[in-house]
């Protein structure tokens, strides 16, 4: 994942796009400025949207103790595609709402909207189309399910008028982005139970990790036009804050990973699966020890090395599987 940032110019191109990406290499003109829109140009939200949804999966496949491959294939399927969807929608309903503001800040007015690349109508009807798509898909899921996947649809609603009246849009970031803790169980079990519940706060917190670094990056621009962040409220106490994050992260995975497994698990995947959580906190530790919090570009890094942190579990919870099956 390149680090580079973008300028924009007369083409289009996003400024905090990932350079020579696939929409503005490959992508038809004319269909360029939606998936823009959509952020199609910067997938690290579409990972950290589906991340959530992959973690649960995992932790209900343990839980059920039986292994349904054709169900688990159809399910990654759908959460990719969905991810994608309903990322792209929120983001699309983010900028509609955002427009003013956007304007308003170096890093965003470069996008579609406040670009004059996509009228607000376009924009509205290119998120309708977005969200009934996502909606097909969620109604192939248990009846469970699709309950959960509509009641997403509020935080998704309220996240982008939270920095309107709260210093904490962050956590309203987080409530919305993490649903998939949640959905990623039922799609395979039809409930809920405490572990995936767990998982969903262990997600709000990482949420509240990575948006508060990736929120320094606009921090001037915000005093300027009064937009409230916890970048903003944490200022020079970031670290402490984030530490408290990373912990409170680490604990609750623990604690949903320890909840999921069956009392009869053997040894190998206890432990593997908790070193992959452990690996997780390490990575988190790294970007506290790398970030510089007055350094836009190392933010910008730091937050997109977000995807890799929230892989590094996955793999712990994968080879926990496998072990409980063969062992």
């Amino acid at each position: 994942m390149s680090d580079k940032r973008q300028t924009p110019d007369q083409t289009g191109q996003v400024a905090d796009a990932i350079y020579k990406n696939w929409v503005d290499l490959y992508s038809p003109a004319s269909l360029r400025p939606y998936f823009r829109l959509s952020r199609a140009d910067r997938p690290a939200g579409t990972w950290l949207l589906l991340l959530p949804c992959l973690w649960s999966l995992c932790l209900a496949i343990l839980s059920n103790k039986t292994l349904q491959p054709i169900n688990i294939f159809y399910i990654i399927i759908m959460m990719i595609a969905g991810a994608f969807l309903m990322r792209g929608a929120g983001c699309t309903w983010n900028d509609i709402t955002d427009q003013k503001i956007d304007a308003s800040v170096a890093r965003t007015k470069s996008r579609p909207i406040p670009s004059g690349q996509i009228s607000t109508r376009q924009a509205l009807n290119w998120m309708f189309i977005q969200t009934l798509a996502g909606a097909v898909i969620l109604f192939t899921f248990n009846n469970f399910t699709i309950f959960l996947g509509l009641i997403a649809l509020i935080p998704v609603a309220i996240y982008p008028y939270a920095k309107r009246f709260t210093w904490w849009p962050q956590l309203f970031l987080g409530i919305a982005f993490n649903w998939g803790a949640l959905i990623g169980w039922s799609s395979y079990t039809g409930s809920l139970s405490l572990s995936p519940i767990l998982l969903y706060f262990s997600g709000i917190s990482w949420t509240l990790f990575y948006d508060t670094i990736y929120a320094h990056q606009d921090k001037e621009d915000d005093v300027l036009i009064g937009v409230r962040s916890t970048a903003r409220l944490f200022h020079s106490n970031t670290k402490k804050w984030l530490w408290g994050f990373l912990l409170i992260s680490m604990s609750l995975m623990i604690s949903a990973f320890l909840l999921a497994i069956d009392s009869n698990i053997n040894i190998f995947s206890l432990i593997i699966g908790i070193s992959g959580i452990f690996a997780y906190g390490a990575h988190l530790i790294w970007q506290l020890i790398s970030l510089d919090i007055n350094n836009a570009d190392n933010c910008l890094l730091m937050f997109r090395s977000n995807r890799n942190a929230g892989l590094i579990p996955i793999v712990g919870f994968i080879c926990a599987i496998v072990f409980q099956s063969v062992i």
